[in-house]
């Protein structure tokens, strides 16, 4: 959902330059690490990270494991700025860009898992190249995860859910996790929920979770 402009997110950006950076700087890839607390700690990713819901609490959930939220839009980043201002989560770091275009930000092998939450469905066929599971963007997930790593998506609409199912499957990744129902699967207990979650699973929504490694 594209969220108003909000004209005070270039100065906040501006004014906490360590603990976000945005597009188009060119020197990240590989550099990440140096960005954290503590650099040792293994990387992972959310790509559309919206207000920062899932990205925060797994962050508070998961202090031996650095993340990083990418998101498009200036308004939704600025709202997370906001809040990691406040909390000051070491393990945290924030980044406005494309989630297009990962291969330009992040070097080979150095993204540990990466998280794809209620991602827009494009549901038209003529739009199926800008689903982020289509075959294009799973390869770049590829390039930036390590060997062992996995791709983790959640999402309330079925036919997208489907979809990332055939795309996956035909990229030679393997599934690890597949459920029908999160909120009704053993996971649910140590499940992070983003804020469309909440809102849709409120509303009686099955909500559909893979997790898929690439084997190859």
């Amino acid at each position: 959902m594209r969220l108003r402009n909000k004209p005070w997110v270039p100065e906040l950006i501006e004014a906490h330059q360590d603990l976000i950076v945005q597009a188009p700087q060119t020197d990240l890839a590989s550099h990440w690490a140096k960005r954290f607390a503590n650099p040792a700690l293994p990387i992972e990713l959310e790509i559309g990270s919206g207000k920062g819901q899932f990205i925060i609490g797994m962050a508070q959930a998961h202090p031996e494991i650095n993340y990083i939220a990418m998101e498009l839009q200036s308004a939704a980043i600025g709202m997370i700025l906001q809040k990691q201002i406040d909390l000051k989560l070491p393990n945290l770091q924030l980044f406005l860009g494309d989630g297009a275009a990962v291969t330009e930000f992040f070097a080979l092998g150095e993204i540990s898992n990466l998280y794809l939450n209620f991602s827009d469905p494009w549901p038209k066929t003529r739009h199926a190249k800008r689903r982020l599971t289509y075959p294009t963007f799973l390869a770049q997930y590829h390039q930036i995860l390590k060997a062992e790593g996995q791709l983790r998506f959640k999402t309330d609409n079925q036919g997208l859910f489907e979809y990332s199912l055939q795309s996956l499957n035909a990229s030679g990744w393997l599934f690890d996790f597949i459920s029908l129902d999160l909120h009704r699967s053993e996971r649910q207990a140590s499940n992070v929920e983003t804020e469309y979650e909440q809102k849709f699973a409120a509303k009686g929504q099955v909500i559909y979770a893979l997790d898929a490694h690439f084997e190859g």
